[in-house]
C-alpha cells in the first residue's frame, strides 16, 4: 500500500482525492451502509418486470454481494408484490428487507402481513407536490405522515421517512414535516427525486439538515442530469450514513445512482469501506441485465463490456509495458476486482504494433520486424472493411501469410 489512492497492483487513483484541504469539512461515516431499491424504485423503469422468481433472485444476489438493506418492493401494489416482498423477508437473509409504503395504516398492514422489519415510507416534502400533484392541503399531509409513522412504530418495525422531491422543498416547510415526525422515525431519506441537484448545492441540504435532524440520514437521488452517483458521493461527504442505489442505476426516467459505481467510489475515491463484495458487482450486473431486459452500454463504469478492452496502439503499449510492474499504473483498477477476467487487448483499425506482438507473443510465434508491420497493414483493412474488431481466428490467417 503505497497510499489510499493506491494499492500496489490492485488500484492507483488521484492522490488529489486525499488532500487535506479537498478533504476539509468533510463529516465522513466509519462504514457507508448500501440500501438497493433495484426491486422497487428500479423496476419502476418504464417496460421493467421483475416476476416473483426474478425479484428472489435478485434479493438472493444481492445479499451474497453484502448488500445491506434490501427494499424489496412495495407490498400494496399487488398480490404479485405482496407475495415476492414476503417470500424475501422470509429468506433468513442477512440484509434486512424492507418495504415501501405511502403514509397510510394500510400499506403499513401489507408491510406487517410481508413480515418486514422495516419500511420506507414515503410523502412528498415540497409544496408543490403536496398542493398541486397530490392535491392535499399541507397540514393534512403532515398529518397523515405522523399518524402513519406512529402506526409503524407502534407495531415494531424500522421507519425511514423517505421526503420526496426534499431538494425543491422550501427548508421552513421541510423542517416542520421533518420535525412533526422526528422523534418517531427511525433514520431520515433525503430524495433528490428529478434529480436537479449539483453535488455541492446537495451536500450543502444534507448539512444543513443535519444541523436540526438528530437520527441518521439516508441519500436517494436520480440521474436526470448525470449526476446520481456524484450527489450520493456528496451526501456522503456531508456526514450521510445510508446511499439508495440501483444495480446498473435502473429506474424511472434517467435512473438511480448506480450500486456499482456509488461503491467503487465510496471505497477507492473517497476511502470510506462498505460491506459489499466487490468482485461480485459485475456477475450482479449481469443478472440484473438479463432479468430486466436492460442492457447496459458497453462503455458504462465498472460493469461495461469495453472498459477492459484495448484497441488503441498508444494504450496497448502502455498496457504491456506497465503490467509487467504494476497493472494499476495503466487502469484505474484492476478487472479482478469487480470480478473480471483480465484486460483484453482487441485488433482492429486503431491497433498498433504493440497489438500484434502481444498476440504473436500469446500464440508463441515469431516474427520479423517487417512481418508485424505487414500485418498490422492487413489488420486495419481487415477491420476498416468489416467495421470491426478482428477474431482470433482471422488473425491467425492473417499471420499464416507473412509468417512462415
Amino acid at each position: 500500500m503505497v497510499g489510499s489512492w493506491w494499492r500496489e497492483g490492485v488500484w492507483f487513483v488521484s492522490p488529489y482525492n486525499f488532500v487535506d484541504d479537498v478533504r476539509r469539512g468533510f463529516e465522513l461515516p466509519e462504514r457507508v451502509l448500501i440500501h438497493d431499491t433495484t426491486l422497487r424504485d428500479g423496476e419502476q423503469q418504464a417496460g421493467v418486470v421483475f416476476r416473483r422468481d426474478d425479484k428472489l433472485r435478485i434479493a438472493m444476489a444481492l445479499d451474497e454481494a453484502g448488500v445491506d438493506r434490501i427494499e424489496a418492493g412495495m407490498p400494496a401494489v399487488s398480490q404479485e408484490d405482496f407475495e415476492a416482498v414476503r417470500e424475501i423477508a422470509r429468506q433468513g437473509l442477512r440484509a434486512m428487507v424492507m418495504a415501501f409504503t405511502r403514509c397510510l395504516r394500510g400499506d403499513v398492514d401489507y408491510a406487517l402481513k410481508a413480515d418486514v422489519p422495516g419500511v420506507v415510507m414515503e410523502l412528498p416534502a415540497s409544496r408543490h407536490l403536496i398542493q398541486n400533484a397530490y392535491r392535499w392541503d399541507l397540514d393534512k399531509a403532515i398529518g397523515r405522515a405522523v399518524e402513519a409513522v406512529e402506526y409503524a412504530k407502534e407495531h415494531g418495525l424500522y421507519v425511514t421517512f423517505f421526503t420526496i422531491d426534499a431538494t425543491r422543498s422550501d427548508m421552513e416547510f421541510l423542517r416542520r414535516v421533518i420535525e412533526a415526525v422526528g422523534g418517531k422515525m427511525d433514520s431520515l431519506t433525503v430524495a433528490d427525486t428529478l434529480g436537479t441537484s449539483l453535488p455541492w448545492a446537495y451536500a450543502y441540504f444534507i448539512r444543513q439538515l443535519r444541523g436540526f435532524v438528530n437520527k441518521p440520514i439516508e441519500v436517494h437521488t436520480h440521474n436526470d442530469f448525470g449526476m446520481g452517483v456524484a450527489n450520493a458521493i456528496a451526501g456522503v461527504t456531508a456526514g450521510a450514513s445510508v446511499v439508495h442505489v440501483t444495480v446498473n442505476g435502473i429506474g424511472e426516467r434517467s435512473g438511480n445512482a448506480a450500486l456499482e459505481e456509488v461503491v467503487m467510489a465510496l471505497e477507492l475515491l473517497l476511502g470510506v469501506k462498505t460491506n459489499v463484495r466487490l468482485d461480485r458487482l459485475v456477475e450482479l450486473s449481469r443478472l440484473v441485465q438479463e432479468l430486466s431486459g436492460v442492457r447496459v452500454p458497453p462503455q458504462k463504469a465498472v460493469v461495461g463490456d469495453n472498459i477492459f478492452r484495448i484497441e488503441s496502439g498508444i494504450v496497448a503499449e502502455w498496457w504491456v509495458n506497465a503490467s509487467r510492474v504494476d497493472p494499476s499504473i495503466a487502469m484505474p483498477y484492476i478487472p479482478k476486482l469487480v470480478g473480471r477476467s483480465d484486460v483484453e487487448i482487441i485488433l482492429g483499425k486503431k491497433s498498433g504494433k504493440a497489438n500484434i506482438t502481444y498476440w504473436l507473443d500469446r500464440l508463441g510465434i515469431k516474427a520479423s520486424d517487417e512481418a508485424v508491420t505487414k500485418i498490422l497493414d492487413e489488420v486495419k483493412r481487415r477491420s476498416l472493411e468489416k467495421r470491426g474488431p478482428l477474431s482470433l481466428e482471422e488473425f491467425r490467417e492473417i499471420v499464416s501469410k507473412y509468417v512462415v
